[in-house]
């Protein structure tokens, strides 16, 4: 679920594709996305043993621990884009604003935090060409609690 009016267009991040765009401006520490529509959720293993896992993988997102969600109807919230520098702040499923963010603004997080423990993403990084590689568990909650914590101060 999106919260704030968005629209779908093309990304302002070199080879991303799409991007979900803010028609409104959302202050900081404001929820951008929350999870919704969700059925079940996955370990990974059960999605590498699937027929389909290679483009499933695609859809699948981190939602907590080893539980996975999978989307492959591609709803809007799928073309949030990755940043290392995001605007975006992934916790748990939800995105909060980090900043005050204004109308026309692309929104991003940093998928580290959406990939399993040590998967790679697809493609690098498009601003520093690093690689794009899964947090741990207990480090993507930790970051993203800090960063929540932080944010709400």
């Amino acid at each position: 679920m999106i919260l704030p009016r968005y629209h779908i267009g093309p990304s302002t991040i070199a080879g991303a594709g799409q991007g979900l765009f803010l028609d409104e401006p959302v202050a900081r520490g404001r929820l951008i996305t929350a999870p919704d529509a969700i059925p079940r959720v996955y370990t990974f293993d059960e999605i590498n043993a699937l027929p389909d896992a290679a483009q499933l993988l695609r859809a699948t997102v981190r939602w907590f621990e080893d539980r996975y969600t999978v989307t492959p109807e591609w709803p809007d919230e799928c073309y949030i884009n990755h940043a290392f520098e995001p605007n975006g702040l992934w916790h748990l499923g939800f995105v909060f604003a980090a900043d005050d963010l204004p109308a026309g603004a692309e929104i991003t997080v940093d998928y580290r935090h959406l990939l399993a423990p040590g998967q790679e993403e697809e493609f690098l990084d498009a601003r520093s060409g690093e690689r794009i590689v899964g947090f741990a568990w207990t480090e993507s909650l930790r970051a993203s609690t800090h960063a929540l914590a932080a944010l709400l101060g």
